[in-house]
């Protein structure tokens, strides 16, 4: 699909001669618009190649750009001859009184170029769509990443100083310790976690791993119903096992403290009911947002989550469910694939990732049964992508011999940001629910 050629695309003439203009005025100035501004941002071919050259000039050979020095390198790379080279150069000097506006020059030039990157974006993508050659989920992948491309690719990010560095995190040092409230990353809720974590940051990626039936997915929940409902935050919970219905009930159960048995019978006593009632009050002020698409990949996530506003936490159940873009044998490879991704989705969208991981059944051979890092199932690059690896371990539910009702061990076996350790909890089965004990944790640092 072509564009219809009656339509010009979008482009400033006087914008372009103007930025050119400002830079021969005063040459010094190159400098505030070469970090962002491209030749291929300039729309005619003649202006490309002026600024091609000026950039050769100024950063490359560290010669003056002027009349004299400009018109040689466009003569010797055969852009123009002397004399209309000449001709040209002293029109777009003549038509700007001063450079002092060369900013606002720069970015008309950049707004233009933009639109007609998404333009012919477009055109690609309408081009796929229309061949129906890849899957339909393959070019929404093509048509994200088009898009996010453009977006990239037009974020300039020069270097910051270390004194800038240093005074801005001293600031921020010094307005945490005023107001502990005010700590970087999200609260969980649970506070001995929290002491060990400093918070859930934007861009970790931690996983949650724990053998079937101690209940990881349990506790991602409890997790993301504290950030929503203590912190304010908007939740988006993946489930690629459960249903959205299932995932309510038991963050229903886990509220009103009501066993899941009985919300499931509907046997409810009137006391039950009111408690109920106020857990479903107070569930509904949440902003938690639940997709329970069973076959979801990577890419549908993040298209999914790039149309929420503010988004605070994600919550994936589970990694072992998820499939790689591309299709492989090698399933370590794989999840070793999905793991990176995992960990560029969270950098990319600025937001704390929780994904949920089995363990490898060897942990159940061993007489020392508490997981380890080396226990991640289909492991792969999960250890090193993973910013926070946190290990769930109920004596009670992994050996027989132990006689540790109702109790858990919250094991943070890697952390990027600081210190790891191990936290005592209770855990209320009939309500999937995981409660703080006091005087008992002693994380080991």
């Amino acid at each position: 699909m072509k564009n219809d050629l009656s339509k010009q695309l979008p482009f400033s003439l006087e914008a372009e001669q103007a930025v050119l203009g400002s830079i021969l005025i005063d040459p010094e100035n190159f400098k505030e618009v070469a970090n962002f501004l491209t030749e291929r941002d300039f729309y005619l071919e003649e202006h490309k190649n002026i600024y091609t050259a000026m950039k050769l000039l100024y950063l490359d050979m560290n010669v003056s750009i002027d009349v004299v020095t400009l018109i040689n390198a466009l003569v010797e790379n055969g852009t123009y001859d002397e004399r209309s080279g000449k001709e040209y150069i002293k029109k777009i000097c003549e038509m700007v009184p001063t450079s002092a506006n060369l900013i606002d020059y720069a970015n008309i030039v950049k707004d233009k170029s933009i639109l007609r990157q998404l333009i012919e974006a477009s055109d690609r993508i309408s081009e796929a769509a229309y061949s129906e050659q890849e899957s339909t989920e393959d070019i929404l992948d093509f048509a994200e990443q088009e898009i996010y491309g453009i977006s990239e690719s037009n974020m300039s990010k020069g270097f910051v100083s270390i004194t800038e560095l240093v005074t801005r995190t001293y600031s921020k040092i010094s307005e945490i310790s005023r107001n502990p409230e005010l700590m970087s990353g999200l609260q969980t809720n649970y506070s001995k976690l929290d002491s060990i974590l400093v918070g859930l940051n934007k861009g970790d990626l931690v996983f949650v791993g724990a053998r079937p039936g101690v209940g990881k997915t349990s506790f991602c929940l409890n997790i993301a119903q504290n950030v929503a409902y203590y912190g304010k935050k908007t939740v988006c919970i993946f489930s690629l096992e459960m249903s959205g219905e299932q995932l309510a009930s038991r963050m229903l159960s886990t509220e009103a403290c009501i066993p899941s048995t009985s919300l499931r019978s509907g046997k409810l006593t009137d006391d039950d009911w009111m408690r109920l009632g106020r857990a479903a009050s107070k569930l509904s002020e949440c902003k938690i947002y639940i997709d329970d698409t069973a076959e979801t990949s990577l890419s549908m996530m993040k298209a999914k989550l790039r149309r929420m506003k503010s988004v605070g936490l994600v919550v994936i159940d589970y990694l072992q469910l998820m499939h790689g873009e591309k299709k492989t044998d090698n399933r370590v490879q794989e999840v070793s694939e999905i793991s990176r991704r995992l960990k560029l989705m969270a950098k990319d969208l600025e937001v704390p990732i929780i994904c949920c991981s089995q363990l490898n059944r060897a942990v159940e051979g061993r007489k020392d049964k508490k997981p380890t890092l080396a226990d991640l199932r289909e492991s792969g690059s999960i250890e090193q992508d993973a910013d926070i690896v946190i290990m769930l371990y109920r004596p009670e539910a992994q050996d027989q011999n132990q006689n540790q009702q109702n109790r858990a061990q919250v094991l943070v076996v890697k952390n990027r940001h600081g210190s790891t350790g191990e936290i005592e909890m209770a855990w209320e089965g009939q309500f999937t629910k995981f409660t703080e004990l006091t005087g008992i944790d002693a994380p080991n640092n």
